[in-house]
């Protein structure tokens, strides 16, 4: 079940209206059917893999207890290792063991033997990634006391499968999310209009500027067979409306999660703060997927050293939490060199210590960006539209032929494809992204202080560009994560 679908414009009001009106007098009983509601909602995917899910939540579950109920040492280490191989375990079968046996025959291939790898014939279970995670930083946290085991087993199915968040995220914590799960909640009117608000947006980011602009990356960069009969403006083109896509998909599923799980008065993280107005690579990285940002920093950087160290420990560590990053966004060496080219566009800031001198939001209290801001965001945002490139394309052969015919004379030249309506859409989406760069999402508070008249005309025009550029029902790029 897609956010941008009818079956979902009826799923979520059915819940709304159980969840407040049926069962408002106990939230023990909105808990169950938000749990019901998840399994539901994951269940329409594919019915088969909801039984992984339940596995991956009872194994969790049960290995938070039995290592606080540990009387030595080395049973809570082996209950804890028995959870973080289960749970990468099967991680790993379903997303990863193709590649390795693959990778492993065509190295073999290249020696001069020739074997015939096993490969597995299973798709990969939507959200494997995300829930996960879930439930290896609620086992680590329990692991080193840093939470207390959740004994309540409904309420801990509902952290790690609550439907808004569970197949392409935010990654949250349970120490931010369980609270909320765990006391009574109330409707608050204020709340849910805004979680409406941030619902619209995100369909609008995702229908109207990632839908369109997907469907002329995919004509450009699907055309790997002979990248030359594109002219390096027209390869320029399809990078951007990548660029746009990805984020619109994304960051798009990220409000309509956000603003979905506020209508039933429950907040969660913020994933997204207006990365591509970012003032280098570093800042870039605080502002996109900020809740797997924050995972690896908590739980693979710091433990691995941080940047206590000298040099050579801050750069070591970086190049592994970009390598891993790129390696969890799929199977393919694509991921990895767009990990790699990351960490090397933000050595200089670890080496020279300057990765965190841009912590406040660019031109913070003013309208127009200084001439450095200009410069400093125009060159960030083009070395990020470069490392797409790798993300996006099918193989790493293509990818350097994609830009090998890039950087040509062409680039200078008109492109053959330009479909003008698409770049004023980006242009103004641009704008209102702009205007509300200091708050949690463009339209939090922005319009409020407007006309009753100019507010709703303004939310009409939305729903019409929604229902205008929209085509068939496109999944968010982040389900196969």
């Amino acid at each position: 079940m897609l956010f941008n679908s009818i079956s979902f414009a009826i799923f979520l009001p059915l819940v709304f209206f159980g969840y407040w009106f049926v069962a408002k007098k106990n939230f023990r009983y909105q808990n169950i059917l938000l749990l019901l509601a998840s399994y539901f909602f994951y269940a329409c995917w594919d019915w088969r893999f909801l039984f992984l899910l339940m596995f991956s939540t009872v194994l969790d579950y049960s290995t938070g207890i039995l290592m606080s109920e540990s009387s030595t040492i080395s049973k809570r280490k082996f209950w804890f290792w028995l959870s973080i191989v289960v749970n990468l375990g099967f991680l790993g079968v379903f997303k990863y063991y193709n590649f390795f046996a693959l990778s492993f025959a065509e190295g073999l291939a290249n020696l001069g033997f020739q074997v015939n790898p096993w490969t597995l014939k299973v798709i990969l279970p939507v959200g494997i990634s995300f829930y996960t995670f879930h439930g290896l930083s609620y086992v680590i946290d329990i692991y080193y006391d840093r939470i207390k085991p959740e004994k309540n087993f409904v309420d801990y199915s509902v952290f790690v499968s609550f439907f808004p968040l569970l197949v392409a995220g935010p990654i949250e914590r349970a120490t931010h999310l369980l609270p909320q799960i765990k006391r009574k909640r109330f409707f608050d009117l204020a709340k849910a209009k805004d979680g409406l608000r941030q619902i619209l947006w995100g369909l609008f980011k995702k229908i109207v500027i990632a839908d369109n602009c997907a469907k002329y990356a995919n004509m450009i960069f699907n055309d790997s067979s002979d990248y030359s009969n594109l002219s390096g403006s027209t390869l320029l083109m399809g990078a951007i409306f990548f660029t746009f896509q990805i984020y619109g998909d994304f960051s798009g599923y990220s409000d309509i999660a956000l603003g979905t799980a506020r209508l039933f008065g429950i907040d969660l993280l913020k994933n997204f703060a207006f990365p591509y107005f970012s003032r280098d690579i570093a800042e870039f990285w605080r502002r996109w997927h900020i809740s797997l940002s924050t995972w690896f920093r908590d739980y693979l950087y710091i433990p691995l050293g941080g940047s206590k160290g000298g040099t050579w420990v801050r750069v070591r560590n970086t190049f592994i939490i970009f390598l891993v990053s790129g390696f969890w966004h799929g199977a393919n060496w694509t991921f990895i060199a767009w990990g790699f080219l990351n960490a090397l566009y933000i050595m200089p800031s670890i080496i020279f210590k300057t990765n965190r001198n841009n912590l406040d939001v660019v031109a913070k209290g003013r309208y127009f960006p200084n001439f450095k801001e200009i410069v400093s965001v125009l060159i960030t945002f083009s070395l990020t539209v470069f490392a797409w490139i790798f993300f996006r394309a099918d193989n790493i052969g293509a990818a350097f032929s994609y830009i090998n015919h890039l950087f040509t004379e062409s680039l200078f030249t008109m492109p053959k494809i330009f479909p003008y309506e698409i770049v004023f859409l980006i242009i103004g989406f641009v704008f209102i992204e702009w205007l509300g760069r200091q708050r949690n999402y463009a339209l939090e508070g922005m319009n409020l202080k407007w006309p009753k008249v100019i507010r709703w005309t303004f939310y009409y025009l939305l729903i019409i560009a929604i229902f205008y550029f929209g085509g068939e029902e496109q999944e968010f790029i982040y389900f196969q994560f």
